[in-house]
């Protein structure tokens, strides 16, 4: 268990949901209010109104500038809702660190304090001072918060015991039900001419006699973007009828299915669509294809071992839960 507390106390604690720091908070500070009040209380421990909107309050100015109304109300609630119930469960994984009288040694919090002004301040220890002033934190408050995040680290870390090795099995199951996730997205360079239909009109016929003369000059080796800056009539034309890199789902189905099943290179035939006259180019392709299960079981093994890990950890937490004394307000 040392070993656990001094390997979690000397890196950077990313990522951990519980865990609130000062400094890369600073939207807590603009929260900062006078009334506060009970939230929560656990075990004799009390959650405050002030620690749920410090928690917030990075997401809670989000979501003010996403929804209004009924609709924010709403996320707002859920926001705190989840709020306090993170500081709840953080505050069962201290208690239960400190029910094992457990210690946390000086010098790693003296570390994680160093490593931060390092990598966050450049080394300037004078612009970190004045950073935790400015937040309303004394460097002794600062301390005791970062001594909280590496007690929940370790305590998870400790609690936590799994077999880190994935059955073969289960990795061609996750494989066969989710191959999507291992293929990339096709992709094709496109170039088009469109030349108006007007089928209502006289004109339609010429027009048909346009399209067929364009298709024509290509085929005897007119390039493609200079003879659609003269003839096309889309957006692109400008721009040598280039749509750069699509997706399916970009042009409508039946140019879609032409444009997807073109060899690179190729120049379509006509393409008669909703009144108008279509020439394609597929200048080149990319994507479309699947990793092999032996390309992708590094990855699904990872994926697995962090859901099982998820799963551990969750039920650990419910279990410190069911023992505890807990009450919302």
């Amino acid at each position: 268990m040392r070993d656990v507390i001094h390997q979690f106390g000397v890196t950077m604690l990313a990522g951990f949901v519980l865990a609130v720091c000062p400094i890369c908070c600073a939207a807590a500070a603009e929260e900062a209010q006078v009334v506060d009040g009970i939230a929560a209380i656990v075990n004799g421990d009390v959650i405050t109104y002030s620690q749920v909107r410090a928690l917030s309050a990075p997401r809670d100015k989000l979501l003010r500038q996403q929804f209004t109304g009924q609709e924010l109300d709403k996320k707002l609630i859920e926001l705190r809702q989840l709020a306090v119930k993170d500081l709840i469960d953080r505050r069962l994984v201290i208690q239960a660190f400190k029910k094992e009288s457990y210690q946390i040694p000086d010098h790693i919090v003296d570390d994680r304090v160093h490593q931060i002004i390092r990598e966050s301040f450049g080394g300037d220890r004078n612009t970190f001072i004045k950073t935790l002033e400015a937040q309303n934190y004394t460097l002794g408050e600062f301390k005791e918060k970062e001594t909280e995040r590496i007690m929940v680290q370790a305590m998870r870390s400790h609690n936590i015991k799994m077999n880190s090795i994935i059955s073969p099995t289960k990795v061609e199951d996750y494989y066969r039900k989710h191959r999507n996730e291992f293929t990339s997205k096709e992709q094709i360079k496109l170039r088009m001419i469109m030349i108006s239909g007007q089928k209502d009109t006289a004109s339609a016929p010429a027009q048909k006699a346009l399209a067929e003369e364009v298709l024509g000059k290509l085929a005897g080796g007119a390039e493609f973007d200079q003879t659609a800056q003269i003839y096309s009539e889309d957006s692109t034309r400008d721009n040598g009828g280039d749509w750069g890199w699509i997706e399916r789902n970009t042009l409508a189905a039946p140019l879609e299915k032409f444009a997807f099943n073109m060899p690179v290179g190729r120049i379509s035939n006509i393409i008669d669509y909703a009144g108008n006259y279509y020439i394609l180019k597929v200048e080149d392709k990319r994507g479309g294809t699947t990793k092999s299960l032996a390309e992708a079981r590094s990855d699904i093994e990872k994926k697995l071992i962090e859901e099982e890990a998820q799963g551990l950890q969750e039920r650990w937490i419910a279990s410190l839960r069911a023992k505890a004394y807990i009450k919302t307000f």
